[in-house]
């Protein structure tokens, strides 16, 4: 399989390979089993890195799993709470466990579909194996019925996702995930607990006990970590982490920061990254940039000058264009604006239709803003401001 994938990558014709492996006397169901692993490995490096060309994967698990440095930084944090044995209650492939084995720590891992633990263990045997520990067993069922067993430390990945390897769906209640919500916050009152869930949880299911982070990977927003006990940090109860490029950036405080002042429009606009608005820090990092909103309820900043930050990205306001259609057509096409960033909040408009009605033509660039403007619609004519030595 990692030959094929390997060929895959440098561009293969799959019909090609298909015929091969056919030749080498494979049935159709093992050819095509090959060809999905092998297009699932390459898939996974994004994710694995190049660990993935080793790991088995479901479609489904895949898509579950946890980026291999977003799993590092958990692992970090059990490492760092003393803990030496983590149950991983819900493994899935294996990524968080694979993870705390880097990080030192033995995994007790459980996995309640057959198929998922026994990628699951051979997933831990190849990072066993890489890491010269000892080969971690894959518990086969209920994480509640199975607990945590001898573990000084939990982590959770509930389940958001119908059963299946392929072609599943989200559930549509907390109520109905895999642990249960109860079940992960009921552990935590006993033991250093971990838990990963989607970032659009309802923040009204955040324990008071939680530390909760929002993860941004390369201006995604991937997942919402609810920590408690030793693994909580002291004074912090809403962070947002930014992953991009190989940095790290952080802004955190010990409670939902309220929104800063609305204020006439400056000359830059700010876009916060998406895990600074689900932790609700938007205020402060308006207060650390000088910026105020541009609209009561709006998640958009504006400042007189330019100060560099990692939480956001700036934009320089060319000038306000007229918000009906017609004629924000006429003055596009005046300014030779051929190739148009849409980005709207606060208006009910699809941006791909529109740049489509738009009929743009033209050799120059530009972003416009569809927005409110201390409660009045606006389209402003912007352009992206590099930071020098912050991802952009």
């Amino acid at each position: 399989m990692s030959r094929t994938a390997g060929e895959l990558a440098a561009g293969a014709d799959p019909a090609r390979l298909n015929a091969e492996l056919r030749r080498s006397g494979l049935t159709p169901e093992q050819t095509a089993a090959v060809l999905t692993q092998a297009m699932l490995r390459l898939k996974a490096r994004a994710k694995f890195g190049d660990l993935a060309m080793s790991l088995l994967f479901t479609p489904a698990g895949l898509e579950q799993a946890t980026r291999a440095g977003v799993a590092a930084r958990h692992a970090a944090r059990f490492r760092d709470a003393g803990c030496t044995r983590v149950a991983d209650l819900g493994c899935g492939v294996g990524a968080e466990s694979i993870a705390l084995l880097g990080a030192g720590i033995a995994p007790l891992a459980v996995e309640l579909d057959p198929l998922t633990a026994r990628i699951a263990a051979h997933n831990l045997g190849v990072a066993a194996a890489h890491h010269r520990k000892p080969h971690p067993e894959v518990r086969l069922g209920d994480a509640e019925t199975l607990g945590p067993g001898d573990a000084d430390g939990v982590f959770l990945d509930p389940a958001r996702r119908t059963a299946g390897h392929s072609d599943t769906r989200r559930v549509a209640s907390p109520s109905d995930y895999s642990p249960s919500l109860d079940f992960a916050f009921a552990l935590a009152d006993a033991l250093p607990t971990g838990v990963k869930l989607g970032p659009g949880l309802d923040r009204e299911l955040i324990p008071d006990a939680a530390e909760a982070q929002w993860v941004s990977v390369d201006g995604q927003v991937v997942e919402t970590g609810l920590w408690f006990g030793a693994l909580a940090r002291p004074g912090v109860k809403r962070s947002a982490l930014l992953l991009r490029d190989g940095t790290a950036a952080e802004l955190s405080a010990s409670a939902d920061s309220p929104d800063a002042e609305v204020r006439t429009r400056g000359e830059y606009l700010y876009e916060p990254d998406g895990a600074v608005i689900r932790a609700r820090l938007i205020g402060k990092l308006a207060h650390q940039i000088g910026a105020g909103m541009l609209s009561d309820g709006i998640a958009y900043l504006t400042a007189d000058r330019h100060i560099p930050t990692a939480f956001a990205q700036p934009f320089r306001i060319l000038e306000e264009l007229p918000v009906r259609e017609k004629e924000l057509r006429k003055a596009l096409a005046t300014r030779g604006i051929g190739s148009l960033e849409i980005k709207k909040r606060g208006v009910d408009v699809d941006p791909a239709a529109l740049r489509t009605r738009l009929k743009l033509r033209g050799s120059k660039r530009a972003t416009l803003f569809l927005t409110r403007a201390a409660g009045a619609h606006v389209a402003l004519l912007a352009e992206r401001v590099t930071q020098r030595g912050l991802p952009s």
